[in-house]
């Protein structure tokens, strides 16, 4: 039914929009909401799934482009010049940072290799970089950081903040998660560090979504049972607009959480979430 359909796509634009941008793994929760509350997918391989997964997360970019589009914006009329350069500047910085997790995905296509989305993988990466929250938000308590702002980034540094995204890869690590951690071990304020891990996101998960839907449509000009009607198309829409509209909240949210407390509650939160699907997942293996 498409009602119950449609109910599946409000929680998975829900889900999508609040875990892709807090560091608590998306791909942890959406694991536990497909084992739960499946999509009715059309094509006999599941790929219907998979690339809507991939896609909603262009709805949630939209959603950074928005929240951010007067600061991003670098032919904005009511910037000087000055300010212009800065943000031309800003984006050449964010272009260098996407240059690592770039290369590993070209490396991995040219080798066949994908990361499996094991579960006891993901519960493990949650686990982990949960304890790895904790400890470096104690260990800089009372340290003053080097870069306040995502504009006083360096080329190298940037650079760097590519490096831990690369991290990402693996499956329950969190983008976001991977990005202000490695941002704040090299001298990153927590606020700058959410920062450029927002803007960060644009051309990295455009540049996923897009392969994945590439991807789709050769699959589906080989075979055109894969190619899924109506019903599908609407729910895509659907789960997108949800995504957006949650995503937007959940930014606001984060960066106004950020100024005032510590991540160590993700760190805590992604342990237990850990603990739970991995002891899931082995009782019920």
């Amino acid at each position: 039914m498409l009602i119950l359909e449609l109910l599946k796509a409000l929680l998975l634009g829900i889900i999508e929009g609040i875990t892709e941008w807090l560091p608590v793994s998306s791909t942890g929760h959406l694991l536990l909401f497909n084992e739960f509350f499946p999509l009715n997918d059309p094509t006999p391989d599941g790929s219907f799934t998979m690339m809507l997964v991939e896609v909603i997360q262009l709805a949630a970019i939209l959603a950074v482009v928005v929240y951010f589009f007067g600061r991003l914006n670098p032919f904005s009329k009511k910037k000087t010049k000055e300010e212009r350069t800065a943000t031309w500047i800003l984006w050449s910085k964010i272009l260098v940072a996407v240059i690592p997790g770039g290369l590993a995905v070209v490396i991995m296509k040219l080798l066949s290799q994908d990361i499996p989305d094991n579960p006891a993988i993901i519960a493990l990466a949650l686990i982990v970089y949960g304890i790895a929250f904790i400890v470096i938000e104690r260990s800089k308590k009372n340290k003053v950081p080097k870069i306040d702002k995502a504009e006083e980034i360096s080329y190298r540094t940037a650079f760097l903040i590519g490096v831990f995204q690369v991290l990402s890869i693996v499956p329950g690590t969190s983008r976001s998660g991977s990005t202000i951690l490695g941002a704040m071990l090299l001298g990153v304020s927590r606020t700058a560090a959410a920062d450029f891990t927002f803007f960060l996101a644009i051309p990295a998960m455009c540049g996923a979504s897009g392969i994945e839907v590439l991807s789709y449509a050769k699959d589906v000009i080989e075979n055109p049972a894969l190619m899924f009607g109506t019903q599908e198309l609407i729910i895509l829409l659907f789960t997108m607009a949800v995504s957006f509209v949650v995503s937007l909240v959940c930014i606001k949210f984060l960066m106004g959480f950020v100024k005032r407390h510590s991540f160590e509650s993700f760190g805590w939160y992604r342990i237990i979430l850990g603990a739970i699907l991995l002891a899931y997942f082995l009782i019920f293996a």
